[in-house]
């Protein structure tokens, strides 16, 4: 990807086949980092949050997590692009059963069925590392501790679940102490699919017609509305500034 192009400030790639090979090349080559799936709530907190803009802008690649804000940028920026979804580029990677991988974060409850489900996929995931985290701060972590247990593993992909803005804050600070591997902050993807608790992805003719930003609004109302609401009220200004931009390129 062109370190320079942005979208609404985010470092965004939107060719799939680029994001895939991004990824692979960096787990090839042993090269640590993490990947970001950049959605409403993520992107309004990065245009807020000078720290936090930088976090998603020293990613080794972004995926672009909500329709709508796909069909937004394709509007403004007049070409065809879309979405690539974690909850599909996570179930992707398992059925690939190519990948050592690391699962960290959540409960312990979540975690025993989410062994249970992928490894029906990728036989091999069942002795794979399934692993909590305290629930602490962003600074409070023993990143050196947490990166020990990681790189003697030696895993292909860590994938994390802490939910965001808290997973990509954590996936920064632990970069600099692994070895090898490629993080992906991923939240509710571990919920979708480990057959337990109230998290469920949307059904099927709601993620056909891109609805699935509603099935979450109205699943955690609490949670999720205000959040919206959030980048209801920052859309305006971001569209603006995107399109003085794409003028100005224009020229």
């Amino acid at each position: 990807m062109n370190e320079d192009k942005k979208y609404f400030n985010v470092r965004i790639e939107f060719d799939r086949d680029k994001l895939d090979r991004t990824i692979f090349d960096a787990i090839e080559k042993g090269i640590p980092g993490y990947s970001c799936s950049v959605e409403a709530n993520n992107l309004t907190i990065a245009n807020q949050n000078p720290e936090f803009l930088k976090v998603l802008n020293g990613a080794l690649v972004n995926n672009c997590d909500g329709s709508v804000l796909a069909k937004i940028l394709a509007w403004i920026h007049k070409e065809p692009i879309d979405s690539y979804i974690g909850a599909d580029i996570f179930l992707k990677y398992i059925a690939m059963r190519r990948f050592r991988q690391f699962f960290l974060g959540n409960t312990e409850e979540v975690l025993a069925g989410l062994r249970k489900n992928l490894s029906e996929i990728d036989p091999a995931i069942k002795d794979m590392r399934f692993e909590t985290l305290p629930f602490r701060a962003v600074d409070e972590f023993d990143y050196q501790g947490i990166a020990d247990m990681i790189n003697a593993d030696n895993p292909d992909i860590i994938w994390v679940s802490l939910g965001a803005p808290k997973q990509e804050m954590f996936m920064s600070r632990l970069k600099p102490y692994l070895k090898r591997g490629v993080m992906f902050g991923y939240g509710a993807i571990f919920n979708f699919n480990a057959g337990v608790g109230e998290v469920k992805r949307a059904p099927q003719w709601m993620l056909k017609l891109r609805l699935e930003w509603l099935h979450r609004a109205l699943e955690q109302p609490q949670k999720n509305i205000p959040r919206y609401w959030n980048f209801v009220k920052t859309l305006p200004q971001l569209v603006s500034e995107e399109r003085r931009k794409v003028a100005r390129q224009s020229r």
